[in-house]
């Protein structure tokens, strides 16, 4: 390879590194948004928290092309992490943030060779029976985990000055949106490097990319234990803000709300999760408010259509209302 090429390469990747405009505002407008619905504080909170655990599917699905429904097992591994240490001495929930996020990262680590055999199909049920036999565990070890009855414990500050609990609701949203800002530019400074881009190189053919060189057996390890911390940080919010933690954070139900939320925000471009889980948890708040029986048809309906359809088409033509909106608005004005 010439030097002029690879100074190309350099300077491509260089630009694409770079934060755009649009990007910028997302953050800025994810930020004045908990300032200016205090009264929506949890949900907001949820939303993130729900952002981050599907920011962690997207790092193993979307850069790697290795599906799961296990995420649950690293999302309780995590919570149950940073409430232990909760319940035995009320340090900095930053302490916490960092042990449920070690803890699942080993645990992912531990488990991550068992992906590097066989198709997708047998991937889904590996990491499924993962997450069941780590939700069977702790049910078993009630002496340390609280069994049936979960575990209720109560928080420090954050920085020993901002309350996280139920009497600091907003700080608990700004707690998770710095967590959730910091984790998603390191996941995304690890997409532009060559690491991520040896990643996409393993999802389009991963027998194309060890014949070029590539130890893609390291690789999918090291990015399922990266995918797990981040989940295991993700729960470590959701124990931290809700200030407990109960067996249903190993359920099936977790990976599989996290996978829909995943398809509807669109999978490889980091974002697709934080936009799904905001999509995802407003509707079942609004619908569930509406028909509390039948909020899941909506939204399967929601899935429904999103599939037939597809995301481009949908995209094109909310496009088109707004350009037609913008053109009408404009010619009402003059």
């Amino acid at each position: 390879m010439s030097a002029e090429t690879t100074r190309r390469i350099e300077a491509h990747l260089g630009r694409r590194a770079r934060w755009r405009i649009s990007e910028i505002v997302f953050w800025l407008a994810l930020l004045a948004v908990i300032f200016a619905f205090p009264s929506r504080a949890a949900l907001i909170n949820e939303i993130l928290v729900a952002g981050l655990f599907a920011l962690s599917l997207d790092l193993i699905l979307g850069l790697a092309g290795i599906v799961s429904l296990g995420q649950a097992a690293f999302l309780g591994v995590g919570a149950y992490a940073a409430a232990i240490l909760a319940s035995w001495d009320q340090a900095d929930p930053t302490l916490g943030l960092a042990a449920g996020a070690l803890a699942a990262a080993v645990v992912g680590f531990a488990t991550a060779p068992l992906l590097l055999r066989g198709a997708d199909l047998t991937r889904l049920m590996v990491t499924l029976g993962v997450s069941l036999l780590l939700g069977e565990l702790a049910n078993r070890n009630g002496w340390l985990t609280g069994g049936a009855d979960g575990l209720e414990f109560s928080m420090g500050k954050v920085l020993g000055r901002f309350p996280i609990g139920f009497t600091g609701q907003r700080n608990a949203a700004l707690y998770s949106f710095a967590v959730l800002f910091v984790l998603f530019a390191l996941a995304r400074r690890l997409r532009q490097s060559p690491f991520g881009l040896a990643l996409a190189a393993i999802r389009e053919n991963r027998l194309r990319a060890g014949a070029l060189g590539i130890a893609t057996s390291w690789r999918i390890v090291a990015i399922y234990a990266v995918s797990a911390a981040y989940a295991g940080a993700a729960g470590a919010l959701l124990a931290q803000t809700t200030q407990i933690v109960s067996l249903d954070l190993f359920d099936f139900h977790r990976s599989a709300d996290v996978m829909l939320m995943l398809i509807i925000g669109g999978a490889g471009w980091l974002y697709g999760g934080i936009i799904g889980a905001g999509v995802f948890i407003v509707l079942r708040d609004v619908i569930s408010a509406a028909t509390p029986e039948y909020w899941e048809f909506w939204i399967g309906l929601l899935l429904v259509v999103l599939v037939m359809v597809g995301r481009d088409r949908l995209q094109e033509y909310v496009r088109r209302a707004a350009s037609r909106v913008a053109l009408r608005l404009a010619r009402d004005a003059a």
